[in-house]
């Protein structure tokens, strides 16, 4: 909406606000497809004798004494509005055809003083314009932009100073971002990037060091500023890397290749090294010498002792020791003479009997 207040006028206020309007549109950064200009014609005439004459851009007292005050605007290709008052009872075509010739010359002089001070449209709307930014997300992300209670959203419009309004339209959110200042809206376009942003496996992405750590650095996506991975260590280079400062410094920006989900920490793991071309393999680095099959390994557990040691068992029968010999404890004079073979019903009488 343009506002247009006139503290003195001697003629045509609402043309003057047409061309001027024009101007701080174009000086506002508003891409106006094309100028518009406009001005008012007047008319003299003379009922009794029938003459007339057509006046371009009247003034005040050509207004208030004449009869007819007739405004035209348009562009170079032709009108674009047109309202008229008149104080006699209707127009002639040859007076109606007349002033809109003369309108056109006038509407295209004024043009070519606007293209004077301002042929197009600066390219970009001025710093502490009001701006309205939209972007669509898909509509299992709108969630994720409000948060738990709306968290997100609020935190976000408070810190950037801007007013959001998401709506659902056809499964898709679209997001209306309301503010005056550039670097507001920007972070509220780059935290969305950050939430809906997704990488692909085995594509590519520029990334920048914000933060360094003993094993490794935390990279930031440049296409979604916000959304950070860890470029572990033993990704940074093909050799091998005691020191992280050794390969890359804070601020530094490389590219990085994708891997996706390792599925031991369940983070998302992206590789440099896989992106660097592997050094070739040193031909005069000292072979392994093929020291055989082990002895005592799992698969023959033991060696030569444990295969022997079965041998020595057997040998332990091939000795002649003769009948092993009953053996009792030795009491009170009783000696150690084999026991006498007899029924065990017999034996225990006999050791009733005794007691």
């Amino acid at each position: 909406r343009i506002v247009s207040e006139v503290l003195e006028s001697n003629g045509s206020s609402s043309m003057a606000t047409v061309c001027a309007g024009t101007l701080a549109l174009m000086d506002a950064g508003v891409q106006m497809i094309k100028p518009v200009s406009g001005i008012a014609m007047g008319l003299i005439s003379d009922t009794e004798s029938g003459k007339w004459a057509v006046l371009s851009d009247i003034l005040g007292d050509e207004d208030h004494l004449g009869d007819m005050d007739f405004k035209v605007t348009g562009t170079a290709d032709g009108i674009t509005a047109c309202q008229m008052d008149i104080k006699i009872e209707g127009l002639a075509y040859d007076i109606m055809e007349k002033a809109l010739e003369q309108a056109r010359d006038g509407r295209l002089h004024i043009l070519d003083k606007l293209n004077e001070v301002m042929d197009t449209p600066r390219p970009e709307v001025k710093r502490h314009s009001p701006k309205i930014i939209k972007v669509t997300i898909p509509g299992a992300f709108i969630g994720a932009l409000i948060g738990p209670g709306g968290k997100v959203i609020q935190e976000l419009q408070k810190a950037t100073g801007t007013t959001i309004v998401i709506n659902e339209v056809d499964e898709q959110g679209e997001v209306e971002i309301l503010g005056t200042n550039p670097e507001g809206i920007q972070a509220v376009l780059s935290k969305i990037d950050s939430i809906i942003f997704k990488p692909q496996v085995g594509e590519t992405y520029s990334v920048k060091v914000i933060k360094m750590l003993d094993f490794g650095a935390v990279v930031e996506y440049l296409s979604a500023p916000g959304a950070e991975v860890l470029l572990h260590v033993s990704e940074l280079a093909w050799e091998r890397t005691e020191n992280v400062s050794d390969v890359v410094n804070m601020g530094d920006v490389f590219d990085v290749k994708y891997i996706g989900i390792d599925p031991k920490t369940r983070k998302e793991k992206v590789s440099r090294k896989a992106l660097l071309p592997r050094p070739p393999r040193d031909e005069n680095a000292p072979q392994r010498e093929d020291r055989g099959p082990r002895d005592g390994g799992r698969d023959n557990r033991g060696g030569a002792f444990r295969d022997n040691r079965g041998s020595g068992r057997d040998d332990r029968n091939s000795r002649d020791r003769g009948p092993r010999e009953e053996r009792r404890p030795s009491g009170d004079g009783e000696s150690n003479s084999p026991r006498e073979e007899r029924p065990r019903e017999e034996r225990n009488d006999n050791e009733s009997q005794e007691s």
